[in-house]
C-alpha cells in the first residue's frame, strides 16, 4: 500500500496544478481602479463664476426694407412687383438701394423657366451695387415633392 501511495504522490506531482493565475485579474482590476480613482473629482468639480448679466436686447425698430426681384420666363427682371424697362434701370435702383444708410433686403425669386443669364445678370448688378443682403427665394418650387 505504500508503494501505490507514493506511485500515486509521483503521478500528482507530475500533473499541472488546475489553479487559476489571478495575475492579470488583479492587473486590470488595479487598472480600473486607479481610472475610476482619477476620474470620479474631475466630474464632481465645479467652478463659480459670476458673469455679468446683459439686459435683453431690444427689437429693431422697424423691420428691414425687402426689395423683391422676380424673374420670369419672359427675361424682364420685377422690381416689387413693376416690369424694369432695362438692364440700366435695374442698376440704377440697385446703386440707390446701395447708397441708403441702412440697406434693404434683396429678395431674388428666379420662376421655372427663367433664363440663367438674366439670372445671373441680376446677381452681378446687385453685387457690384454693394448689397450686403442677398437672398435668393422660392427655390422650393423646384424640388420633387415625391418621398
Amino acid at each position: 500500500m505504500r508503494k501505490a501511495a507514493r506511485a500515486r504522490r509521483q503521478l500528482d506531482a507530475a500533473l499541472p496544478v488546475p489553479d487559476i493565475n489571478t495575475t492579470p485579474l488583479i492587473d486590470v482590476m488595479l487598472v480600473l481602479l486607479v481610472m475610476l480613482i482619477i476620474t470620479i473629482p474631475v466630474q464632481l468639480h465645479s467652478v463659480k463664476l459670476n458673469l455679468p448679466i446683459a439686459p435683453p436686447s431690444a427689437p429693431p425698430p422697424t423691420p428691414p426694407e425687402v426689395v423683391r426681384l422676380d424673374i420670369p420666363p419672359g427675361g424682364t427682371v420685377l422690381w416689387n412687383g413693376e416690369a424694369l424697362a432695362d438692364e440700366a434701370t435695374l442698376r440704377e435702383r440697385l446703386a440707390a438701394a446701395g447708397r441708403q444708410a441702412v440697406q434693404p433686403e434683396v429678395h431674388v425669386r428666379p420662376q421655372p423657366g427663367a433664363k440663367y443669364d438674366t439670372f445671373a445678370t441680376v446677381m452681378t448688378a446687385v453685387h457690384q451695387a454693394g448689397l450686403a443682403k442677398l437672398g435668393v427665394t422660392g427655390s422650393e418650387q423646384f424640388l420633387d415633392d415625391q418621398p
